[in-house]
């Protein structure tokens, strides 16, 4: 068992085993642990950097088919990402900076699209060289492919970095915020979101809770974690919202019907009929609305499935 990597200590205490339930890229189990001196939640063993990415499929990101029922996703998920650019757009305005957005692991990139849409200077920055090629070739955005810690992007260059559902992942989330605050403008925003386990949703579902995703989130942060991690980076937190209309309502069921889930049904090869497919897609929508009025007040109470964060440089 490995020491915590938020303050070294070596105690844990177990909360529950878990295994790949959404993708089945191992039958390996994990545990999810606690630390008993700080309390941060934790996946042991933690796979290793060599190790950990066996466990992300080769279209791991969204890929829209060229269907009518791929233009209707595309269609929805342009709608529910309106959150995401209207909390980035706000932080813009407010700031008062003006310069470039770079969005960490953008995937697919329909994100940068939208901002672009609304009039920004994008670039993207993705490790995996396929969801670059999907962005520039579908989205039409231009993305690096690379880490932040030696990305070719000029410090002092960004008005706003992102981070949706990134930091989780990281074996050095430390190294990648500092990187990040080198890179904004002196009045620039960080705008980070991450699965939150002081959510009702993982007191409810635990181990089968979709924000837990194991074995490929490292760390399950709790707000206070994630601001304590922030403030350590040299920033200070200045903006929080606790839902997110496209991932608390979907990873609520996701975490009731995994096998239900389009992208792991996609991801995974899962061979459907056309009427299958639609019937599945359906049932899971109808999940997806079903969540709505529990995890808007449960975001309403502070206790939301996803928090987002902007923050300044201190």
């Amino acid at each position: 068992m490995g020491r915590c990597p938020g303050c070294g200590d070596a105690g844990v205490r177990t909360l529950f085993h878990g295994t790949d339930r959404l993708y089945h890229t191992t039958p390996k189990n994990f545990l999810i642990v606690e630390c008993k001196a700080c309390r941060l939640i934790r996946l042991e063993p933690r796979p290793t950097p060599e190790e950990l990415p066996r466990y992300y499929p080769e279209t791991y990101w969204y890929e829209p088919a060229q269907t009518t029922l791929g233009r209707l996703e595309q269609s929805y998920r342009r709608f529910v990402l309106r959150d995401h650019v209207n909390f980035v757009m706000r932080a813009m305005r407010e700031s008062g900076e003006s310069g470039l957005l770079l969005d960490v692991g953008c995937g697919g990139g329909l994100f940068l699209r939208m901002m672009r849409e609304s009039g920004l200077p994008v670039l993207g920055l993705e490790t995996s060289a396929k969801a670059a090629k999907l962005a520039w070739e579908t989205n039409h955005v231009a993305v690096v492919c690379g880490n932040l810690s030696s990305s070719p992007v000029v410090n002092e260059s960004c008005a706003v970095v992102t981070m949706f559902h990134v930091l989780e992942h990281l074996h050095d989330p430390v190294g990648y915020l500092q990187s990040a605050r080198a890179l904004l403008r002196p009045n620039g925003r960080l705008i980070v979101q991450i699965p939150n386990a002081s959510s009702w949703q993982f007191l409810l579902f635990g181990e089968y809770w979709n924000g837990v995703d194991v074995p490929r989130h490292l760390i399950d942060y709790r707000q206070k974690d994630m601001e304590s991690l922030l403030e350590y980076c040299g920033f200070e937190v200045i903006r929080r919202k606790h839902f997110s209309l496209r991932d608390n309502p979907a990873g609520f069921a996701s975490s009731v019907a995994p096998h239900l889930d389009p992208m792991a049904r996609r991801v995974r090869g899962i061979k459907e009929s056309l009427g299958m497919k639609a019937l599945k897609d359906a049932l899971y929508f109808g999940l997806v609305v079903g969540a709505l009025p529990f995890t808007i007040f449960e975001a309403a109470c502070g206790a939301g499935s996803t928090i987002m964060l902007e923050a300044k440089r201190k």
